[in-house]
């Protein structure tokens, strides 16, 4: 079904894993189609609460493979038509999505992983927004993430420097949610996405939604999109199981509906 990227599920959760290992999963136009379609699945599965991007092989992403770029290039239509849409689309998806970061983040390999919900990282894992070295600029949501996520100094730094950054300073950052010991990085991802795998999955995604809003809100605003968040999430059966177990004191099971 998909040429550059492998796609499981188990135990709900979509693993999406980028397929082109001796390239370092680099971007090429099939693996942004490959990709697309695979988040398109995810997002429409029952089965699915929670997806997980990772790499194949040593590397997360290399950003975009650049045998594919020349002077005649037009860059705007080259994002317009293969990376913006799946930026979206991962800010779109009302499930939490992780970046499971296994070896280095360049480019808009990098960028990938700033549009997930969450960064685990290996220890062995780095970051680069690489884009200043060959004359350009940071882009497939970089220049929106990334601010949101380590102020803009330091946005500024490494979007202009364009130094490498490791797993622990990117911790240190705010950059990334969790860093592991390179054995056991599989097992902690697969820890942490089963864990929100099983949290009540309509919340999660409304939580998400209103908090992309909320950049864009007033006060008076946020607080009506709360309120009619609240009233979606009270009607959800994941609302009357959390009810039904604190009364009860036991653990809920929530199904995600």
């Amino acid at each position: 079904m998909y040429e550059t990227i492998n796609y499981e599920v188990e135990n709900n959760v979509a693993w999406l894993t980028l397929n082109r290992p001796d390239k370092l999963n680099a971007f090429t136009e099939q693996m942004n189609s490959d990709l697309m379609k695979a988040l398109r699945t995810a997002e429409k599965s029952n089965e699915v609460r929670c997806i997980v991007l990772t790499g194949a092989g040593r590397a997360f992403c290399s950003g975009e493979d650049l045998a594919g770029v020349d002077k005649h290039t037009d860059h705007a239509e080259f994002l317009r038509t293969r990376y913006n849409p799946m930026i979206q689309k991962i800010s779109s998806i009302e499930k939490p999505v992780i970046a499971g970061v296994n070896g280095v983040a360049a480019g808009a390999g990098m960028s990938l992983t700033l549009a997930c919900d969450f960064r685990i990282a290996s220890a062995k894992a780095s970051f680069l927004e690489a884009f200043i070295h060959i004359g350009l600029i940071p882009d497939s949501g970089s220049l929106y993430y990334l601010p949101r996520l380590v102020g803009h100094a330091k946005a500024m730094e490494l979007a202009v420097l364009g130094e490498k950054i490791t797993a622990e300073e990117a911790f240190r950052i705010g950059l990334v949610t969790k860093v592991t010991e390179v054995d056991d990085f599989h097992q902690e991802v697969k820890d942490f996405a089963e864990k929100l795998a099983a949290m009540p999955t309509k919340a999660i995604g409304l939580i998400k939604r209103y908090l992309y809003e909320s950049w864009e809100s007033n006060l008076p605003d946020m607080l009506e999109k709360e309120a009619y968040g609240q009233r979606s999430a009270g009607l959800t059966n994941d609302h009357q199981e959390g009810l039904a177990a604190f009364i009860e004191k036991r653990r809920p099971t929530f199904h995600g509906k």
